[in-house]
């Protein structure tokens, strides 16, 4: 009991200095941060733990959208808004040269706003790590899935993106959106 008595103050002062650490940091980040994790944290709990579920969004491709529609729609998004299409990667189709046996749909497609992307590593190097801004699409047994990152992590959740990077990045998100919901839809 003694020695619990004599460690009080040393816990006092890491929850202190922890909490002192969280509150600080709560007041630099952006309005809503703590909204958008815990809509992370439910969708984490609800996968029981799968931490891509968490951080992604994902949309169900309406029966009849062929890829074809799909690569149309994400190509002409990505030019109405200035996203440079960066390069794609054919999984299915390098898993099947591979193995000489088919497999199902699986297609990784890359984008990225220049400008947008040098401004955001100069505010934190570490987002170089989410470069390019990834689409990828999905053959599962009941169809086409489309899964990329969940944008708001990078414009809700983070430290307060300073003006015109914010207004960029919103672009960037807004973009993002729009390709998961046209494109899930064929509509182009």
């Amino acid at each position: 009991m003694n020695r619990i008595l004599r460690s009080l103050p040393l816990l006092a002062l890491v929850v202190l200095t922890t909490g002192c650490g969280t509150i600080s940091t709560i007041g630099k980040l952006e309005d809503g941060a703590g909204a958008e994790a815990s809509r992370m944290w439910d969708r984490w709990v609800d996968a029981e733990g799968d931490i891509a579920v968490a951080t992604t969004w994902e949309r169900k491709v309406k029966a009849g959208v062929t890829i074809n529609d799909l690569e149309q729609a994400l190509t002409q998004i990505a030019a109405e808004r200035n996203m440079k299409g960066v390069g794609d990667l054919p999984l299915s189709k390098e898993l099947e040269a591979r193995t000489g046996k088919p497999q199902k749909f699986l297609k990784v497609y890359s984008f990225c706003t220049p400008a947008t992307a040098r401004m955001m590593v100069d505010f934190s190097p570490h987002m170089a790590a989410y470069l390019p801004c990834r689409i990828t699409v999905v053959e599962k047994e009941d169809g086409l899935w489309m899964y990329t990152l969940n944008m708001d992590m990078m414009v809700k959740m983070g430290r307060k993106l300073p003006s015109p990077l914010k207004e960029e990045a919103w672009k960037v998100r807004e973009t993002i959106w729009d390709m998961m919901e046209r494109g899930s839809k064929g509509e182009f």
